[in-house]
């Protein structure tokens, strides 16, 4: 009896198996974290510009219309929605914190600007994946001490 070894053409095989395997996971992987930083990077953005309108508005009555629509327009720029709560709180203090402020447009005031928003995990249902990831943007507001507001 004679034995026969030829085992030609199932490297290919072989190698397109491993490769699926290893690259739709690895793949996946690269797309969750994308999504993920994308979200922390927007909220970021957000929160310096909601601050910077805030501190640089002309009248209190005017700094939280131009600080909501600062976060809008970040938002929209990296196109995602617009469904964040954004929050005034002490500086020092965390913005998951249950401390909140409200954010005075006069010289020397100093407080956090915090944007906060929940990100899907993709292709992961909403029943598996609860609230999904929490992307906190801070920024820290400080009106300048010469400042006269109206």
């Amino acid at each position: 009896m004679t034995r026969r070894d030829d085992d030609s053409g199932t490297a290919i095989i072989e190698i397109v198996f491993v490769a699926v395997i290893v690259m739709v996971p690895l793949v996946y992987l690269v797309v969750a974290v994308a999504a993920v930083q994308r979200s922390q990077l927007a909220v970021s953005q957000a929160a310096r510009e909601a601050g910077r309108a805030f501190a640089t508005s002309d009248t209190a009555a005017d700094a939280r219309t131009r600080a909501t629509a600062a976060v809008h327009l970040a938002l929209r720029d990296q196109g995602l929605s617009e469904d964040v709560t954004v929050r005034y709180v002490p500086a020092g203090e965390p913005c998951t914190g249950a401390s909140t402020s409200t954010p005075r447009l006069a010289a020397g005031a100093v407080f956090t600007v915090c944007v906060i928003r929940s990100v899907d995990i993709p292709a992961v249902p909403r029943f598996l994946a609860g609230k999904g990831i929490t992307s906190i943007g801070e920024y820290v507001v400080h009106v300048d001490d010469y400042r006269v507001v109206s």
